[in-house]
């Protein structure tokens, strides 16, 4: 994979101060969506198709952040039991994640304020429609982003405003406002003993830039859910 490498301090620390204008902007609301599988066969989940807004981000730092988005989306969809929907904070961000009964997952990372009952109504209806658009042929798939899904380009940005996609969730009850979403932090999904450091430092889901950006990042306490 290319590696945007950043030569010289003054972009480091630029791309630091861009971040901290992301964690307090209000204008962005979902960073990004992915669709994976899961299943007794995988050690890890797979991720079948993914889709990111990384407009607010600085330029030095969306090839990281889009790794950090497939991390997460496959270290707590791993940590998500089938049928279950849970939401999981991580400083200024949460990974809305939700497994259905037959393997099929998704993620929703969005900030603090979008409301988690219309991210999982957007999972619901994004995983129905990925289901009838494959039919049964993801359930056999091992290639990482091998199934491209261009309606999630359009869920992304409709989903945008919470405030009009809360009108149509309304309308359409797709999700019963009586269904358990469980509140985690990393900590409490985290098995005990382990260390989102160690599961960061293992992964390969990020290069070693990436990989030294989160630790510089969080030297700075400007690390959040991605580096």
């Amino acid at each position: 994979a290319h590696t945007i490498r950043v030569a010289h301090t003054s972009k480091r620390k630029q791309a630091r101060r861009d971040w901290n204008n992301v964690v307090t902007t209000t204008n962005m609301k979902v960073v990004g969506l992915s669709i994976l599988r899961v299943g007794r066969d995988l050690s890890e989940p797979v991720p079948l198709a993914m889709v990111n807004d990384l407009s607010s981000f600085g330029y030095f730092q969306r090839q990281g952040v889009a790794e950090m988005l497939t991390f997460f989306s496959r270290t707590f969809t791993k940590r998500t039991q089938p049928g279950q929907r849970q939401s999981v904070t991580h400083e200024s961000y949460i990974v809305h994640c939700y497994v259905r009964s037959d393997g099929l997952a998704g993620t929703v990372t969005s900030d603090l304020e979008y409301p988690a009952r219309v991210a999982f109504v957007l999972l619901t209806q994004m995983l129905d429609e990925f289901a009838q658009e494959y039919g049964d042929a993801w359930k056999k798939e091992i290639r990482p982003e091998s199934m491209p899904f261009p309606k999630m380009d359009e869920y992304l940005q409709n989903y945008q405003n919470p405030a009009e996609a809360d009108k149509v969730t309304k309308i359409q009850k797709d999700l019963d406002e009586t269904t358990e979403i469980l509140h985690k932090t990393i900590d409490s999904v985290l098995e005990r003993g382990v260390k989102l450091d160690a599961l960061v430092e293992r992964s390969d889901d990020l290069s070693r830039q990436s990989k030294m950006f989160y630790k510089q990042a969080k030297k700075t306490n400007s690390c959040c859910v991605i580096s």
